[in-house]
C-alpha cells in the first residue's frame, strides 16, 4: 500500500454527484414546481406522477440495461403492446376453456422474453448491429400488433379477469395504485442484481470492456442475450400495467415512448460508453420525465409544445452524458497523476 494516494474527499463527493446527478435534478425540479406550479406538491398529484411514470420506468430500465452492455433496444415500445396482445389472443381465441389471468400474465412475460431473445441471438450470435436489428423488430412487432389487434380488446377485465388488470388498474390503501409498489419492488430487485451479484458485475464488465471481459472468461454473448431477454420481459410488464390502467389493449399502446425511455436511461446514469448506470438512477430518470410532463400539463402548456419540450429533454440528456463522461475522466486522470507523483517521490 506504500505510495498509494487515497482519493480526496472532494473528488469522492464530486464523483458521487456525477453518478447520482439525476436525484439532484429531481429534487431541484420538485422544489421549484412546488413553489410555482399550482397543486404540483399535493398528495393526489404526487401519487399521479408516480402512477404515470410507472409504465415508462419499465421501458427506461429495460433500455438502460441494454445500454449498460453497450447495445440498444428500440423494439421495447412495440414489445409493450405485442406481448399482452398476442398472449390475450392466444388465451381467448386459440385455447379452448376458461381463461386463467395468472397464466395470461406469465404468457405475456414469456412473449416479451422471447422477443428479447430473438433480438439477443441476432445481435450477439449473428453480429447484427443492435440499432438496425431492434429498429426492424420494432417495426415488425408494431405491424403484427396492428394486424392482430385491428380493434381494442375492451373491456379487458370482463374478458380475461380482474387478476390481469389489477396490477395496472387496481388501488390499495391511501388510494395508491398497485402499479407503484410493483415498480418499486422491481427496481429494488434490479438494484440488488446489478450491485451485489456476480451476474451484475459481469454486466458492468461486458459494457465497460467487452474484449477484456471475454479474455477474463466471461461469456459476453450469453450476457448480452440474457439482457435482451430481461429487457423484453420488462417491456411486457409495462404492457401489463398499461393494459390494466386503461382496461384495454389497443394497437397504439407504447407508441413513441422509446425516445423518452432513452432520455430517462441517459439522465439516470446509463452511458453510451457502456458499463455505467444504476437501477435507482434510471428510476429517477423516469420520475423526472413524469414530473416534467405533469408540470407542463398543470401550467396549461399546449400538447404540441409538451412534445417539443420532451424532445429538448432528449438533447439535454445527451449533453449531460457527454459532460459527465468528460468530467469523470478528468477527475480520475488528475488522481492518477497525483498517485504517480507520490510514487516517484518515494
Amino acid at each position: 500500500m506504500e505510495g498509494k494516494v487515497i482519493m480526496s474527499k472532494k473528488v469522492q463527493i464530486e464523483l458521487f454527484l456525477l453518478d447520482n446527478i439525476i436525484w439532484v435534478i429531481v429534487v431541484i425540479f420538485f422544489l421549484l414546481n412546488a413553489l410555482f406550479t399550482p397543486y404540483f406538491a399535493s398528495y393526489a398529484n404526487i401519487v399521479n406522477i408516480f402512477y404515470h411514470s410507472a409504465i415508462l420506468s419499465m421501458l427506461v430500465l429495460g433500455l438502460g440495461l441494454t445500454i449498460m452492455v453497450g447495445k440498444l433496444d428500440l423494439s421495447l415500445e412495440s414489445t409493450l403492446v405485442f406481448a399482452p396482445g398476442l398472449a390475450t389472443i392466444i388465451m381467448t381465441k386459440w385455447i379452448v376453456g376458461s381463461i386463467n389471468p395468472i397464466l395470461l400474465i406469465i404468457l405475456t412475460l414469456v412473449v416479451g422474453g422471447l422477443a428479447g431473445y430473438i433480438n439477443g441471438i441476432f445481435i450477439a450470435k449473428i453480429q447484427v448491429d443492435a440499432f438496425l436489428q431492434t429498429l426492424s423488430m420494432m417495426i415488425i412487432l408494431r405491424g403484427l400488433a396492428l394486424f392482430l389487434l385491428p380493434f381494442s380488446i375492451y373491456p379487458l377485465t370482463k374478458i380475461v379477469g380482474r387478476a390481469f388488470t389489477f396490477p395496472g388498474g387496481g388501488r390499495i390503501f391511501w388510494d395508491i395504485p398497485v402499479a407503484i409498489p410493483i415498480v418499486i419492488v422491481i427496481f429494488i430487485i434490479f438494484h440488488f442484481l446489478l450491485h451485489f451479484t456476480p451476474y451484475g458485475r459481469r454486466i458492468m464488465s461486458t459494457g465497460g470492456n467487452a474484449r477484456a471481459s471475454f479474455v477474463s472468461g466471461i461469456d459476453i454473448k450469453k450476457i448480452v442475450i440474457s439482457i435482451y431477454i430481461l429487457a423484453g420481459m420488462l417491456a411486457a410488464v409495462a404492457g401489463i400495467l398499461a393494459a390494466g390502467k386503461q382496461d384495454s389493449i389497443s394497437n397504439s399502446m407504447g407508441q413513441n415512448m422509446i425516445l423518452l425511455a432513452f432520455a430517462g436511461a441517459i439522465l439516470g446514469g446509463a452511458s453510451f460508453e457502456g458499463g455505467k448506470g444504476t437501477a435507482f438512477g434510471m428510476f429517477g430518470g423516469a420520475l423526472l420525465l413524469g414530473m416534467f410532463s405533469n408540470s407542463l400539463n398543470l401550467l396549461g402548456v399546449s400538447v404540441n409544445l409538451v412534445y417539443a419540450a420532451e424532445g429538448m429533454l432528449i438533447l439535454v440528456a445527451i449533453v449531460i452524458d457527454r459532460i459527465r463522461i468528460k468530467r469523470r475522466s478528468k477527475l480520475l486522470q488528475y488522481e492518477k497523476i497525483k498517485e504517480l507523483d507520490v510514487n516517484e517521490k518515494k
